[in-house]
């Protein structure tokens, strides 16, 4: 296990900056997912720590040690990649043990290495194998094996699911998350799947345009997104975020949203201190609220609000109801047959966890 410490990292190929001063620090055995849409930055950033993209600023440190200079082979690390990597020619046992024949250690020593490898990732019937023989989770099983057999201080992964259909990606994310459990190896992942991250990760780096939006825990960052782009990207169906404006009343502070039609709606209970709301008292705020936050309500109160089902999408456990407020699409997850389109409904918000971001789209 290793700690990781990225100070001010930047990177630029010419005149394009692609990542903007990053800082990230993880404990050892940490679990940290680089997040975000393809040409954020992230997997440069996985190169620059494996010491395959050189830093054209800034300092990387592994377990303390500033790796700048040093070249992959003396970091330390192990990279799975997305591609599998494997050499076709091999076995599985030969893949496996090829690194360990390069650096010389002993037969018996690689042999253990592999069984133990080998038991740990499920995959001791296969080690008689080519890598043509197998399927693409077995595949990934061997990629993670002859990672493991190093016994890195960091392992890197690289997008190692993105090739994998839907059934085994979610059946390799447990194998990660188990092997993660019993080895406490420092993991860096990257992916653009926020399933990924938000069930393996124990810190997460939302990234876009080569600069991190929020560095968190999974939890706090569904639940207290940093600003509006975070809060769109992360969550499926995402946070919809609602134009409105901030009044106070007897209650304390009132969202009001205008629904278009009849009276706008107006929500007490919201999460915003003394000093806050009446700084942005009269001021347009947008409004984030995440779809699981509605609930059927059987008459108006002063956390619902009634709307026209436009949509409605079933998907076994639960149904997707969408509809217009404030000029957005709202999507709100509700019981089955709980709602039907082209009809009223009357829902309740929880408005506890309502998230509210100011004109410069970061929370309050």
């Amino acid at each position: 296990m290793a700690t990781l410490d990225i100070d001010r990292v930047r990177k630029s190929f010419g005149g394009l900056e692609v990542l903007k001063e990053v800082t990230i620090s993880i404990g050892a055995g940490d679990f940290l997912v680089l997040l975000g849409p393809s040409g954020c930055g992230k997997s440069t950033l996985l190169n620059m720590i494996a010491g395959l993209e050189t830093i054209s600023s800034g300092e990387i440190r592994i377990a303390d040690r500033v790796v700048n200079e040093l070249s992959p082979k003396d970091r330390d690390i192990a990279m799975v990649f997305q591609s599998y990597a494997l050499y076709p020619t091999m076995t599985v046992r030969q893949n496996i043990e090829f690194g360990m024949k390069i650096r010389g250690l002993p037969a018996a020593e690689r042999e253990k290495a592999i069984k133990t490898a080998a038991d740990l990732l499920q995959i001791t019937n296969l080690l008689d194998r080519k890598p043509s023989q197998l399927s693409g989770g077995q595949r990934q099983r061997v990629a993670m094996g002859r990672a493991i057999v190093r016994q890195p201080k960091l392992f890197l992964f690289d997008e190692p699911l993105s090739n994998l259909d839907a059934k085994l990606r979610v059946d390799m994310r447990t194998e990660i998350k188990r092997l993660h459990a019993r080895l406490g190896t420092t993991i860096v992942y990257v992916t653009h799947d926020q399933i990924e991250a938000m069930t393996l990760a124990t810190r997460v780096a939302v990234m876009k345009d080569g600069v991190v939006q929020q560095l968190d825990d999974p939890q706090t960052v569904y639940d207290r997104p940093a600003n509006v782009y975070v809060a769109s990207f992360v969550g499926s169906p995402s946070m919809t975020i609602i134009p409105g404006t901030l009044e106070l009343d007897d209650q304390g502070p009132v969202v009001v949203i205008e629904l278009g039609q009849g009276a706008p709606a107006r929500f007490a209970g919201i999460p915003l201190s003394g000093e806050a709301a009446a700084r942005y008292r009269g001021q347009k705020l947008l409004v984030g609220v995440r779809p699981e936050l509605f609930s059927a309500a059987s008459a108006p109160t002063d956390r619902t609000l009634t709307v026209n089902v436009d949509v409605v999408e079933p998907t076994g456990p639960d149904t997707l109801a969408l509809f217009q407020a404030g000029g957005v699409e709202v999507t709100a997850r509700m019981p089955p047959r709980a709602v039907v389109a082209g009809r009223s409904a009357t829902l309740a918000v929880d408005t506890t966890k309502i998230v509210l971001f100011n004109s410069k789209r970061t929370a309050d």
